[in-house]
């Protein structure tokens, strides 16, 4: 079973909601520290705190710039005064104040990149701020190496894409439901004037990953840039299982003061009976299209996303040699697996049905078994009975390293 986290995102997600409720789910702190001291970075502090929005206890991740910030002046941001200040979280900001530098993609990597982080945090964050630099190029109509980040915009950036990349590759969710991003209505003043809500950045996001969003009547930007960012990166499904267990509980305050409490959820959860759910059958029959572009689809499809692929040769018309390629996968992936379809092979129709599946709890665990660690997938049966099944791969491999065979490898017991 794989380790899930369930965001619910009913007043919309930032970058320092994100990380808090990270926190608050219990990432730990001294890594996150350590980290961030790491990066070459200056011009700022960190302070983590309990905070009572409403009276519920929730965790606050604030990043105090050198700077002025005065994101939490709402009538400023809602386009009240004419004020020039800047806007924490917009990192898409032009700079109108010529006595501040900019940062670059390619710095903003290095900075990255020089971080002690683990591969997964780093690889984590270098993906968040590539959505972001896309979604800003696509935005203003230019190539993403000449986007920039105005200086107090990209340290506030930097340090909650980090946090968020750091505390979630702590905490090792492998599955992250997001059903849908709540949004605000109105405006909010950026560096570039008074923006529609969502904001150009948060809409190119939504449309690039088909981030489902739900419109509520609250006045104010609730899903910033950065909190779009890092849900795209992240977001593996939006179906909620039919019951699950919750066994951990985080949450994360934002800094705004809107008509409902700022409150990010995140839930660790856990199905504990078999649950049925809906796949979707993808196949198209080819009849030319070489063996090898066959080959190297099928690895295209599964690195995509895609439950599972198979294809089997069969006999056409005119007596012609085929095979018929077959994806399964879920709801959401149908898209991206078809135009992986018709770009890599030859086909040009591909039939869809929808089918119902039950599927039995499960999860991979290690044994320790007298020739090393040994990877299982653990399967709980409906009547609560558990079963171990090694993966091969683990086993080829502990297999290997003993010169032996696979079938003579005494691996229980």
């Amino acid at each position: 079973m794989k380790k899930t986290l369930y965001l619910e995102c009913t007043s919309g997600i930032s970058g320092d909601m994100f990380v808090a409720a990270m926190l608050d789910l219990g990432a730990d702190r001294d890594k996150l520290i350590k980290a961030l001291h790491s990066l070459p970075l200056e011009g700022y502090t960190i302070d983590i705190s309990d905070v009572y929005p409403s009276g519920i206890r929730a965790c606050d991740f604030n990043v105090i710039l050198q700077h002025d910030n005065h994101d939490h002046d709402m009538d400023y941001l809602h386009g009240h005064d004419h004020t020039h200040h800047h806007d924490h979280d917009h990192s898409h900001h032009h700079d109108h104040d010529h006595h501040h530098a900019h940062r670059h993609m390619a710095e903003i990597n290095a900075i990255l990149d020089a971080g002690q982080l683990s591969e997964g945090a780093r690889k984590l964050a270098h993906k968040i701020f590539d959505i972001l630099a896309q979604a800003e190029a696509n935005a203003h109509g230019v190539p993403v190496d000449q986007v920039h980040f105005h200086e107090v915009g990209a340290v506030d950036s930097i340090v909650d894409i980090v946090a968020a990349a750091v505390c979630f590759d702590d905490l090792g969710y492998e599955q992250v439901i997001l059903p849908v991003l709540c949004e605000g209505t109105g405006t909010v003043r950026c560096q570039h004037g008074v923006m529609p809500i969502p904001v150009p950045a948060t809409s190119q996001i939504a449309r690039m990953y088909e981030l489902p969003l739900q419109i509520v009547s609250v006045q104010g930007e609730l899903v910033t840039p950065t909190g779009a960012a890092i849900a795209a990166a992240i977001r593996t499904t939006g179906e909620l299982p039919t019951s699950f267990v919750i066994r951990k509980t985080g949450l994360g305050a934002g800094k705004r003061k809107y008509e409902r409490p700022s409150l990010l959820r995140a839930m660790e959860i856990q199905t504990k009976q078999a649950e049925e759910d809906t796949v979707i059958k993808l196949e198209t029959d080819i009849d030319d299209c070489s063996s090898e572009q066959i080959a190297a689809v099928l690895d295209k499809l599964m690195e995509a996303g895609a439950n599972d692929v198979h294809f089997q040769p069969i006999y056409m018309k005119k007596n012609r040699p085929a095979v018929e390629l077959v994806v399964l996968c879920r709801p959401e992936y149908v898209s991206k697996m078809e135009n992986l379809l018709f770009t890599h092979t030859t086909t040009i129709g591909i039939r869809r049905c929808s089918m119902k599946r039950t599927v039995l709890p499960r999860e991979t665990v290690t044994k320790m078994t007298q020739y090393g660690p040994l990877d299982m997938k653990k399967v709980i049966l409906p009547d609560g009975t558990e079963r171990l099944y090694p993966e091969y791969e683990s086993l080829r491999k502990l297999a290997e390293k003993q010169n032996m065979s696979v079938l003579d490898l005494k691996w229980e017991g």
